[in-house]
Protein backbone atom coordinates (compact mmCIF):
# COMPACT_ATOMS: atom_id res chain seq x y z
CA UNK A 1 0.00 0.00 0.00
CA UNK A 2 3.03 2.54 0.59
CA UNK A 3 4.48 1.41 -2.47
CA UNK A 4 1.60 2.31 -4.58
CA UNK A 5 0.74 5.82 -2.89
CA UNK A 6 4.47 6.74 -3.18
CA UNK A 7 3.79 5.97 -7.10
CA UNK A 8 0.48 7.76 -7.04
CA UNK A 9 1.95 10.64 -5.08
CA UNK A 10 5.36 11.06 -7.70
CA UNK A 11 2.17 10.74 -10.56
CA UNK A 12 0.43 14.03 -8.93
CA UNK A 13 3.54 15.55 -8.23
CA UNK A 14 4.66 15.36 -11.70
CA UNK A 15 1.48 16.40 -13.21
CA UNK A 16 1.27 19.64 -11.29
CA UNK A 17 4.56 20.53 -12.49
CA UNK A 18 3.61 19.92 -16.01
CA UNK A 19 0.50 21.63 -15.60
CA UNK A 20 1.73 24.71 -13.17
CA UNK A 21 2.05 27.14 -16.36
CA UNK A 22 -1.44 26.31 -17.90
CA UNK A 23 -2.95 26.94 -14.27
CA UNK A 24 -1.72 30.67 -14.22
CA UNK A 25 -3.98 32.19 -15.96
CA UNK A 26 -1.46 33.46 -18.48
CA UNK A 27 -3.89 32.67 -21.79
CA UNK A 28 -2.57 30.02 -24.06
CA UNK A 29 -0.66 32.72 -26.11
CA UNK A 30 2.39 33.13 -23.22
CA UNK A 31 1.85 29.88 -21.03
CA UNK A 32 2.62 27.16 -24.13
CA UNK A 33 6.12 28.67 -24.36
CA UNK A 34 6.65 28.16 -20.57
CA UNK A 35 4.97 24.84 -20.67
CA UNK A 36 6.91 23.58 -23.70
CA UNK A 37 10.06 24.62 -22.04
CA UNK A 38 9.46 22.89 -18.98
CA UNK A 39 8.95 20.18 -21.16
CA UNK A 40 12.61 20.67 -23.24
CA UNK A 41 14.19 20.89 -19.82
CA UNK A 42 12.90 17.48 -18.61
CA UNK A 43 13.83 16.08 -21.97
CA UNK A 44 17.44 17.47 -21.73
CA UNK A 45 16.93 19.73 -24.79
CA UNK A 46 18.81 22.67 -23.09
CA UNK A 47 18.61 25.10 -26.09
CA UNK A 48 15.14 24.98 -26.30
CA UNK A 49 14.10 24.94 -23.42
CA UNK A 50 16.28 28.45 -22.47
CA UNK A 51 14.43 29.97 -25.77
CA UNK A 52 10.91 28.96 -24.43
CA UNK A 53 11.30 30.53 -21.32
CA UNK A 54 12.78 33.09 -22.55
CA UNK A 55 10.35 34.03 -25.29
CA UNK A 56 7.72 32.86 -22.34
CA UNK A 57 9.05 36.09 -20.11
CA UNK A 58 8.67 38.43 -23.58
CA UNK A 59 5.55 37.31 -24.62
CA UNK A 60 3.59 37.21 -20.70
CA UNK A 61 5.22 40.94 -20.61
CA UNK A 62 4.32 42.03 -24.20
CA UNK A 63 0.60 40.53 -23.68
CA UNK A 64 -0.22 41.92 -20.41
CA UNK A 65 0.97 45.45 -21.39
CA UNK A 66 -0.74 45.27 -24.49
CA UNK A 67 -4.26 44.11 -22.67
CA UNK A 68 -3.72 46.47 -19.89
CA UNK A 69 -3.41 49.43 -22.86
CA UNK A 70 -6.84 47.40 -24.94
CA UNK A 71 -8.21 44.81 -22.56
CA UNK A 72 -9.60 43.18 -26.25
CA UNK A 73 -8.71 39.79 -28.11
CA UNK A 74 -5.33 40.90 -29.10
CA UNK A 75 -4.40 40.26 -32.43
CA UNK A 76 -1.05 41.95 -33.17
CA UNK A 77 1.78 43.13 -31.21
CA UNK A 78 4.23 45.69 -31.86
CA UNK A 79 6.94 44.05 -33.61
CA UNK A 80 9.47 46.37 -32.15
CA UNK A 81 8.82 45.73 -28.35
CA UNK A 82 10.82 43.34 -27.43
CA UNK A 83 12.25 42.42 -24.42
CA UNK A 84 14.38 45.15 -23.21
CA UNK A 85 15.50 47.38 -20.55
CA UNK A 86 12.95 49.78 -21.97
CA UNK A 87 9.60 47.43 -22.08
CA UNK A 88 10.63 46.35 -18.80
CA UNK A 89 10.66 49.93 -17.44
CA UNK A 90 7.72 50.20 -18.61
CA UNK A 91 6.45 47.15 -17.39
CA UNK A 92 7.75 48.52 -13.71
CA UNK A 93 5.61 51.25 -14.56
CA UNK A 94 2.42 49.64 -14.94
CA UNK A 95 2.75 47.71 -11.70
CA UNK A 96 4.05 44.44 -13.02
CA UNK A 97 6.13 42.10 -10.63
CA UNK A 98 8.76 42.76 -12.82
CA UNK A 99 11.51 42.42 -9.71
CA UNK A 100 10.72 38.65 -10.11
CA UNK A 101 13.17 38.64 -13.42
CA UNK A 102 16.05 39.11 -11.84
CA UNK A 103 18.53 36.09 -11.56
CA UNK A 104 19.54 35.57 -7.70
CA UNK A 105 22.87 37.54 -7.88
CA UNK A 106 22.08 40.40 -10.03
CA UNK A 107 22.47 43.30 -8.17
CA UNK A 108 20.91 47.05 -8.87
CA UNK A 109 17.88 45.70 -11.38
CA UNK A 110 15.48 47.86 -11.17
CA UNK A 111 17.71 50.87 -11.40
CA UNK A 112 19.22 48.97 -14.45
CA UNK A 113 15.85 48.95 -16.31
CA UNK A 114 16.17 53.20 -15.47
CA UNK A 115 19.23 53.54 -16.73
CA UNK A 116 19.75 55.03 -20.36
CA UNK A 117 23.22 53.06 -21.10
CA UNK A 118 22.60 50.53 -23.25
CA UNK A 119 25.87 48.84 -21.25
CA UNK A 120 22.93 48.26 -18.45
CA UNK A 121 21.28 45.39 -19.77
CA UNK A 122 19.12 43.76 -17.40
CA UNK A 123 20.84 39.99 -17.21
CA UNK A 124 17.24 38.40 -18.63
CA UNK A 125 17.72 40.94 -21.55
CA UNK A 126 21.33 40.19 -21.99
CA UNK A 127 21.01 36.86 -22.30
CA UNK A 128 17.56 36.96 -24.15
CA UNK A 129 19.46 39.15 -26.67
CA UNK A 130 22.42 36.64 -27.03
CA UNK A 131 20.48 33.42 -27.22
CA UNK A 132 17.72 34.64 -29.55
CA UNK A 133 20.10 35.59 -31.83
CA UNK A 134 22.54 32.55 -32.20
CA UNK A 135 25.27 33.85 -29.55
CA UNK A 136 26.46 31.45 -27.49
CA UNK A 137 29.96 32.00 -27.08
CA UNK A 138 29.89 32.52 -22.97
CA UNK A 139 28.63 28.86 -22.56
CA UNK A 140 32.11 27.58 -24.36
CA UNK A 141 33.24 24.99 -22.26
CA UNK A 142 36.97 26.68 -21.63
CA UNK A 143 37.76 24.21 -18.65
CA UNK A 144 40.53 22.16 -19.87
CA UNK A 145 41.94 25.05 -21.70
CA UNK A 146 41.49 27.06 -24.68
CA UNK A 147 42.33 24.64 -26.97
CA UNK A 148 40.39 21.97 -25.99
CA UNK A 149 37.00 24.19 -26.04
CA UNK A 150 33.94 23.02 -26.86
CA UNK A 151 30.15 23.63 -27.06
CA UNK A 152 27.30 21.17 -26.30
CA UNK A 153 23.56 22.05 -25.80
CA UNK A 154 24.47 20.60 -22.14
CA UNK A 155 26.95 23.81 -21.54
CA UNK A 156 23.19 25.51 -20.95
CA UNK A 157 21.91 23.22 -18.46
CA UNK A 158 22.44 25.64 -15.78
CA UNK A 159 21.23 28.21 -17.63
CA UNK A 160 17.89 26.18 -18.45
CA UNK A 161 17.28 25.66 -14.80
CA UNK A 162 17.89 28.92 -13.82
CA UNK A 163 15.56 30.25 -16.27
CA UNK A 164 12.89 27.57 -14.98
CA UNK A 165 13.46 28.89 -11.81
CA UNK A 166 12.91 32.35 -12.81
CA UNK A 167 10.05 31.39 -14.77
CA UNK A 168 7.98 29.65 -12.14
CA UNK A 169 8.17 32.79 -9.62
CA UNK A 170 7.30 35.21 -12.61
CA UNK A 171 4.58 33.26 -14.06
CA UNK A 172 2.58 32.84 -10.30
CA UNK A 173 3.60 36.76 -9.47
CA UNK A 174 2.65 37.77 -12.85
CA UNK A 175 -0.77 35.78 -12.61
CA UNK A 176 -1.53 37.64 -8.87
CA UNK A 177 -0.99 40.52 -10.39
CA UNK A 178 -3.36 39.72 -13.95
CA UNK A 179 -6.00 38.13 -11.44
CA UNK A 180 -5.75 41.98 -9.30
CA UNK A 181 -6.00 43.68 -12.52
CA UNK A 182 -8.46 41.86 -15.04
CA UNK A 183 -10.40 40.42 -11.70
CA UNK A 184 -10.52 36.94 -13.18
CA UNK A 185 -9.96 33.92 -10.89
Amino acid sequence: MDEEQTVLDKWQTEHEQKVFFTKQNLGAEVHWFFTQGYQALKQHLYLPACLSFLNGIEASVRVTLKQIEEPVLIRELNPREVLSNKLLKSAYAAGLPIEELAFPKEQDFLKNIQSSRKSSNVEIVRIRHNLCHGNILEYINTELGEDTAFFTPECCAHLGLELHSISLLWAAKLSEFRKNLFNTE
